[in-house]
């Protein structure tokens, strides 16, 4: 039985998060890790970096921010090491990350974005009950998932 756990990233786990990587045809749509960890430091946004572990092993990456204009929490970055894509690892991250977020700090409205050519990121999102919305970020779809007040997020 696999446990994956959502950790904030430390002095403990960032070398780990560091060196995930991707398969080499999502680098068109994924930055390298460390981008996402300077991004949390340096940005105004507000990001704030967790690692996804599996079995206790650092797996995945993703962050997340509040949006102070309506109050969404926007989830980025998220990656999955190549070695551990195609197990649900990735949907069950992006579907704990909502649970903890509502749980935790009481969000029920959730945004992303993804290339408009990154199908299977569009697949995945759609499945969690992400909508895309006609908004875009960038040169990237925006996805939204509204959740009723103190509802569960939809099971993967």
């Amino acid at each position: 039985m696999t446990t994956l756990t959502l950790v904030p990233v430390d002095g403990g786990n960032w070398r780990a998060v560091a060196g995930l990587t991707v398969a080499p045809h999502q680098r068109e749509w994924v930055a390298e890790p460390t981008y996402y960890l300077a991004l949390c430091h340096y940005s105004e946004v507000g990001w704030q970096p967790l690692a996804v572990l599996l079995n206790s092993n650092v797996t995945g990456f993703l962050m997340w921010a509040a949006d102070p204009a309506d109050g969404s929490a926007w989830l980025g970055g998220i990656i999955i090491d190549a070695a551990s894509q195609g197990k649900g690892i990735g949907r069950e991250a992006v579907r704990a990350t909502v649970a903890m977020l509502a749980a935790e700090h009481g969000f029920t409205s959730f945004a992303l974005s993804y290339e408009p050519a990154n199908e299977a990121a569009r697949r995945c999102y759609a499945a969690l009950g992400f909508t895309e919305t006609g908004e875009t970020e960038d040169t990237e779809l925006v996805a939204r998932l509204q959740l009723p007040p103190n509802t569960p997020p939809p099971a993967s």
